[in-house]
C-alpha cells in the first residue's frame, strides 16, 4: 500500500492534541495574522452536508480582545440575575485578555434549509478539529470553550449570527507557557462493536 502522508506522524499529531487553557499561555506575545489564517483556512476543509459550509468565524486580536471581555461580561451582568456571580464577571473581564486570538464560532445556517440543523452543527464541530490540529501542528495552544455567553440568544447580533443560526463557543489560541498534561483514552476495544 502507497502511503501518501507520514502515517506516524498523523497518528501522533491527532493523538497529542491537548486543550491549553488561557493560564496556560504566555501572556502578551501575539501569533503572526497570517498563521491564523492558515487555522481558519483548514477549518474551512471540514466535511459538511450539501456544502453548506455553515462556518461563520469572528476574530479578536489586539484591542479586540478588550472588546470581546467588554462586550461578554456587560451582557453577563446584564442578564444574570440572581445568579449572578462577581467572579464570574470578573473571569469573563480577564480570560480573553490572556489569549494571542480568540475565535468567535457561529453556524450560519446555510443555503440548502432541507439539510437538518445538527447536520450544519456537526460540520462546525468538525471546522473546530481541523483547527486542534493546525494549532497543535504549529506547536500553538488552543481551548474551544461554551461558557459564559455561548447560548444566549441575546449575544447573536453581535456576532452577526441571525435567528436561525447558533453562537458554538470561543476558540482561544495562544503560545504555550505551560503545556498540558499527557492524556489517555478507554480503549478502543470498549467503545466499538464490530458486526462480522
Amino acid at each position: 500500500m502507497h502511503m501518501q502522508y507520514d502515517i506516524a506522524v498523523i497518528n501522533e499529531l491527532i493523538r497529542s492534541r491537548r486543550s491549553v487553557f488561557p493560564d496556560q499561555f504566555e501572556q502578551g506575545k501575539y501569533i503572526p495574522d497570517e498563521i491564523i489564517k492558515e487555522i481558519l483556512t483548514n477549518a474551512t476543509w471540514a466535511p459538511n452536508h450539501g456544502r453548506n459550509e455553515p462556518w461563520f468565524f469572528n476574530v479578536f486580536t489586539g484591542e479586540g480582545l478588550q472588546v470581546l471581555a467588554d462586550f461578554q461580561s456587560n451582557l453577563y451582568k446584564a442578564e444574570a440575575g440572581d445568579n449572578y456571580s462577581e467572579a464570574t464577571f470578573k473571569k469573563l473581564q480577564q480570560q480573553p485578555l490572556k489569549a494571542s486570538h480568540i475565535i468567535a464560532i457561529g453556524m450560519k445556517r446555510g443555503a440548502n434549509k432541507r439539510i437538518p440543523e445538527i447536520e450544519d452543527i456537526e460540520a462546525v464541530a468538525c471546522a473546530v478539529q481541523n483547527m486542534y490540529l493546525t494549532v497543535s501542528a504549529y506547536g500553538l495552544g488552543s481551548y474551544w470553550t461554551t461558557g459564559g455567553i455561548t447560548y444566549k440568544a441575546s449575544a447573536k447580533e453581535f456576532f452577526e449570527l441571525g435567528e436561525e443560526d447558533k453562537l458554538l463557543g470561543f476558540f482561544y489560541i495562544g503560545y504555550v507557557a505551560v503545556p498540558s498534561a499527557k492524556s489517555t483514552r478507554i480503549s478502543i476495544e470498549e467503545k466499538t462493536k464490530w458486526i462480522i
